[in-house]
């Protein structure tokens, strides 16, 4: 039962993250990182599978040994977070709204800025 719930933790986190590639609003890595960790306990073989993706695996390599982002995830988040603001101010989000957003986008931005290039 409790390895069921890692393994479809493990899929649906996957499916996200893969969908992330081709949606840009959607963050890419830290649903391929929750997967890893899903698949950690619930499946060696689907774990193993996933560090070793050419696609998926170098991303979730780079976070564990380095804490690193590569460039051009950085670069997507970012332009990810502007759109992600614009849309909110273009629908008519409250200044409160867009206030806390500004902040929060913010420290996230600088977190991902600060992170060493992968």
């Amino acid at each position: 039962m409790i390895r069921s719930f890692w393994l479809i933790g493990g899929g649906l986190a996957l499916a996200f993250g893969a969908i992330g590639i081709f949606l840009p609003l959607l963050p890419t890595v830290p649903f391929l990182l929750l997967a890893a960790f899903c698949f950690a306990r619930g499946s060696e073989r689907l774990h193993d599978w996933l560090l070793s993706h050419p696609v998926f695996g170098p991303p979730i390599e780079n976070w564990r040994d380095r804490g690193a982002i590569g460039r051009r995830a950085k670069w997507a988040a970012t332009i990810s977070i502007l759109a992600a603001f614009m849309l909110a101010a273009l629908f008519g989000a409250p200044l409160p709204a867009l206030i806390i957003q500004v902040i929060v986008l913010g420290c996230v931005s600088i977190f991902i800025w600060t992170r060493p290039d992968g």
